[in-house]
Formats: C-alpha cells, sequence, structure tokens
C-alpha cells in the first residue's frame, strides 16, 4: 500500500445524498437551474467577442497542433500591458492560477523554510507550500482590528528567520479585503530586507477599486500570480500566468511538468478577451457592486448576521452567521434545495469556518434577488427557537 503523504488533503466530505464529493459538483454542474454563487466564477459576460474567438480556433483546427512551450507571445504581452508592467519582466501562461501557485511553493521553498499565509484564506495554497516547506503559519485575520487581512505588523510579529515566503491573496478570497498601497510598500520592504518572497496572488485585482501591484515596489523580491477564471468569466477553461523577473521565471521553468504547452483554445480566447477588456469590464464591475447592495440590505435585515468586509474588493464575501446560532452548513444545505449554490466557511478556513458562509455575486441581478429572498426564509426557518 502506498503511504499518504505529509500534506495530504483532508478528503473532502460530500454533502447529504452523494457518495462523494466529485458527484456532488457533477450534479451542481449539470443543474441548469442551479444559481451558481459557490465558486466566485463570473456569469456576466454578454458579448461574443471570447467564445466566437475560441469557437473560430476550434473550426480551424488548431487545436491539433501543440503551442507555443511558454505561451503564445501575443498573450504574453498582452497580460504585461494589463498589468502595466515593462519588458524588464517575463512571463509564463500556465493551465490555471492553481497550477502558478504550486510551480511558485514548489520552487522558492525548501524543507527548512516556513511559509506565511493567513486564514481566513484559499487552503490550497497552505497545502501547497506544506508539500515544500517544515511549517506553514498561518496567522488568524478574522477580526477588525486587523482590517481582516494579514497586516504587515502581523507579518513581522509570525514571522522568523526561517520564513522564506509571505502569500497576499489580494483582493483576500473569501472576504473581499484589499491592500493600499502604503500596506504594499511595507510588505516589499520586509521582502527586501530579509530577502525572502512575496507571493501576489491578484486573480480577483479587476474587482477591486483600487489595486497595487507589489511588483512595482519588490520586483526582485515578488511572484505575481494572474488569472483568467474571474473576471474575463473563462474558469472552465483553465488558464493563467506567473510573472516576475527573468531570473525567477527562469527557476520555475526549470521544475515545469507541462512543457507542451497550455490548452490553445483557452489561450485564444484569453487574447480575445484582454483585447476586448475595455469593452465589458465596466459592465461587469458596476453589476457586482450593485449586487452587494441587495445582498447587504438583506444581511441587514437579519439579527445576529453581519459582513465582516463591506464593500467587497473581490467578487466575494463573507456572512458571519454565528450568533444566529444556524449552523452554516444547514443554510448550505437549506439554500442547494431552492436551486441556490454557496459555500461554507470551512471551505476556506480552519478557524472560523463555523461562523460564516461565503458567497460571490458576479451573477445577473436577478439571481442575487432571488437568493436575498431565499437567504432571509432559510434564516427563518433554521433559527433556533
Amino acid at each position: 500500500m502506498i503511504s499518504p503523504k505529509k500534506y495530504a488533503k483532508a478528503a473532502r466530505v460530500p454533502p447529504k445524498g452523494f457518495k462523494t464529493a466529485n458527484d456532488f459538483f457533477d450534479h451542481v454542474f449539470k443543474d441548469k437551474e442551479m444559481i451558481w454563487m459557490g465558486q466566485n466564477t463570473n456569469h456576466l459576460h454578454h458579448e461574443r467577442k471570447i467564445m466566437d474567438a475560441m469557437i473560430d480556433c476550434i473550426n480551424s483546427r488548431e487545436y491539433c497542433k501543440y503551442p507555443p512551450p511558454e505561451g503564445f507571445p501575443e498573450l504574453k504581452q498582452l497580460v504585461l500591458e494589463d498589468l502595466g508592467l515593462d519588458k524588464e519582466f517575463d512571463i509564463l501562461i500556465t493551465a490555471g492560477g492553481t497550477e502558478s501557485l504550486h510551480l511558485c511553493m514548489n520552487d522558492v521553498l525548501e524543507p527548512q523554510n516556513n511559509a506565511i499565509t493567513c486564514d481566513p484564506g484559499y487552503l490550497i495554497i497552505d497545502n501547497f507550500a506544506s508539500r515544500f516547506s517544515s511549517e506553514v503559519i498561518s496567522v488568524p485575520i478574522y477580526n477588525e482590528e486587523c482590517g481582516y487581512k494579514l497586516t504587515p505588523e502581523l507579518a513581522r510579529e509570525y514571522m522568523n528567520e526561517n520564513t522564506k515566503l509571505i502569500s497576499l491573496i489580494d483582493p483576500l478570497n473569501p472576504l473581499g479585503s484589499c491592500y493600499t498601497k502604503e500596506e504594499i510598500k511595507e510588505f516589499a520592504k520586509i521582502a527586501v530586507e530579509n530577502d525572502i518572497y512575496l507571493l501576489h496572488d491578484i486573480t480577483y485585482r479587476d474587482f477591486a477599486r483600487e489595486h497595487h501591484l507589489a511588483a512595482n515596489y519588490a520586483p526582485d523580491h515578488t511572484i505575481t500570480v494572474y488569472s483568467f477564471s474571474k473576471i474575463f468569466g473563462m474558469a472552465g477553461l483553465r488558464i493563467g500566468a506567473i510573472i516576475g523577473l527573468p531570473e525567477i521565471m527562469a527557476s520555475i521553468r526549470s521544475i515545469v511538468i507541462n512543457d507542451l504547452g497550455t490548452n490553445v483554445v483557452s489561450q485564444t480566447g484569453a487574447i480575445a478577451a484582454l483585447k476586448s477588456k475595455s469593452q465589458w469590464i465596466d459592465h461587469i464591475r458596476d453589476t457586482t457592486r450593485n449586487n452587494q447592495k441587495i445582498i447587504k440590505d438583506a444581511v441587514d435585515q437579519v439579527e445576529g448576521a453581519f459582513l465582516p468586509v463591506y464593500p467587497s474588493d473581490g467578487n466575494m464575501m463573507a456572512i458571519d452567521i454565528k450568533d444566529t446560532g444556524i449552523d452554516p452548513q444547514k443554510m448550505i444545505d437549506y439554500l442547494l434545495e431552492k436551486k441556490v449554490f454557496i459555500r461554507q466557511g470551512s471551505y476556506t478556513s480552519k478557524l472560523y469556518g463555523d461562523r460564516y458562509v461565503r458567497i460571490s455575486f458576479s451573477v445577473p441581478e436577478e439571481q442575487v434577488k432571488i437568493f436575498a429572498e431565499k437567504f432571509l426564509e432559510a434564516v427563518d426557518v433554521l433559527r433556533p427557537l
């Protein structure tokens, strides 16, 4: 028998009525009536430019060929232009942000190192960091004092001589908290002074009211992770990127497994997405910000419930329901029966998972209104007497 690795993920507990978690997600995926507010995916693209580009690629049978192994040069240049980074930076196109995160952790961390993350946060990062380092220091940030985010002060408090990397999810999944320019500059100072790396995951950057790249302040110590899953609405196409200075990228390239390149159809769609971005981004931002208001209006009606971060700078937020006495899992199960898919707090937190549910709101306004109605209904049904 093969022994489980030290970093093996805990098996996902399937919801009631499903044999495995995969069966559950297959059920949710195939249900065309399901309101999809559980995975931070973006369902607001109305124009056809991205889709038409991919259809043209398929019709021309371009998918019969392998693409350039590091990504089409046009796509790489468009990503750098999107971020406002000059040609001194290098870029690798990947099969989504998840692959990017794994490559970064693998490249930077050694067995004697530790990595700084936060809780709540994106637990996949913790899992990847645990594969290559001796310790993952997950800093508790679920409190108003720190603004529900990992601050430079907390990083200094928790790091030690073995710290090699600080992970910044910016804006933060699941809370939607974001970093100011001053905070990013201070993180950059920490990285330079201690000769460590910042892993700047900017997956939700385009939803933010204001965003600042750590690469502009500590280029020699920053690795930026970029994704097409959220603002571009391409989650199922699995495409992303890693950006860094050439020395950093040369090291990452040495451990790449996917050396035959990233999906041709996905890259074609990504090129079209970047070229058309100015035509649709305002619509998506305006819709998501208005959708937040609908959710807040509903939450404000519930005694014992509140939004830790509002407004959110992502396309998701947490609703704290601890003081209502309602188990987040029961809330999830109830809403699922009503064709509304959201996530429980334990998906993004080991410490505070019993406090909140996470919802994403980059869906049509009418679907958010249905969520608000069903959420209030669930509270009335589930609240202990």
